[in-house]
């Protein structure tokens, strides 16, 4: 999923701009459940990315915001 957001330029920089982490952060978290559910938060709040990371991945939606629920739980 992190490698759905980043590879679009300004999606990549609003899930920046929002979540308030860099680039490094997302480097050094990729195992960290903080890191991934923030990523995976960000999914959950904008539908049409959701809908399309989703198709992308050939994944339900329900199952990206099951995903963060349990890793923000």
């Amino acid at each position: 999923m992190l490698g759905w957001v980043l590879g679009d330029d300004d999606r990549a920089h609003r899930l920046l701009a929002l979540t308030g982490l860099e680039a490094a952060d997302l480097r050094a978290g990729l195992g960290d459940p903080a890191v991934l559910g923030s990523v995976l938060e960000f999914l959950s709040n904008h539908e049409p990315d959701l809908v399309a990371c989703a198709d992308a991945l050939g994944v339900d939606p329900q199952a990206i915001v099951a995903a963060k629920q349990e890793l923000c739980a």
